[in-house]
């Protein structure tokens, strides 16, 4: 099979070049994003390689072990948690009391190098499978499946954060899912406009092929859906999730509730 392509010095070459160079930069800054959220507090860096090295660990060891209060080795351990770096499980008391379950965390099965996930996360060639499966379905089934299937992989990421039942209030629930989606190339962080919270995306992960297919933005309304199902109590009905996005011509990429 013969390839061809334009070469490096023609006026085509060089559009190419730069949009590549483009989209290498925005996926590193989103990967620098990413990692700073989770690891830039000094405390934070040690208490992941703390509970790293004793699985297991609850937030009230944590907090014993790092001279801090209970809330705050919870916030550190729950950033680390959203960006996947941890895992947490429900236990009971090893003597078999009847008290509550605990959180335990421990640091999630993966590449001992934290960044060696954040740069695999996105494979250019699943996406271009997904964005011509997405042609063939129409707009209108294809929105439907990719909120779908964001959903569902929100569901799966918030009880990775939360199991059991979620107790966040609905600000804090916002507040976690900026993380999350930091986690996955979003860069993104929470804003609190009056009685409204709002999630704003700086980088999409899906690069090039969101603006060519938008419907794939339904993948970020439906992540915020079932994360938000998963993390706190929003009753049998789910909450409206407002999106808008740079790929259909908005001004911003935003989820708000």
């Amino acid at each position: 099979m013969a390839v061809t392509a334009d070469p490096p010095g023609s006026p085509a070459g060089a559009q190419a070049e730069q949009s590549g160079d483009r989209a290498g930069d925005g996926r590193f800054s989103a990967a620098v994003a990413a990692v700073t959220s989770a690891f830039g507090d000094p405390t934070r860096r040690e208490i992941y390689l703390h509970v790293r090295s004793r699985p297991g660990a609850t937030a009230s060891e944590v907090a014993s072990d790092f001279s801090l209060h209970p809330n705050v080795a919870r916030h550190h351990l729950d950033r680390l948690a959203a960006g996947g770096y941890l895992a947490v499980t429900l236990e009971r008391p090893a003597d078999g009391g009847a008290g509550r379950p605990s959180k335990h965390y421990r640091a999630s099965e993966g590449p001992t190098d934290p960044t060696v996930d954040l740069v695999g996360r996105r494979d250019e060639l699943l996406v271009s499978l997904l964005t011509e499966a997405l042609a063939l379905l129409g707009p209108q089934e294809a929105e439907r499946m990719a909120e779908r299937v964001g959903e569902d992989y929100g569901r799966v990421l918030a009880r990775r954060m939360e199991p059991g039942e979620g107790q966040r209030s609905l600000r804090g629930a916002m507040h976690a899912i900026a993380d999350a989606l930091t986690a996955h190339g979003f860069a993104a962080h929470a804003e609190d406009r009056g009685s409204a919270t709002a999630v704003v995306a700086e980088q999409c992960p899906f690069g090039d092929a969101a603006a060519a297919h938008p419907v794939i933005c339904a993948v970020d309304r439906g992540m915020v859906r079932g994360l938000l199902s998963g993390l706190c109590d929003v009753g049998t009905s789910p909450i409206p999730v407002v999106l808008s996005s740079r790929a259909r011509g908005d001004d911003a990429c935003v989820a708000e509730v």
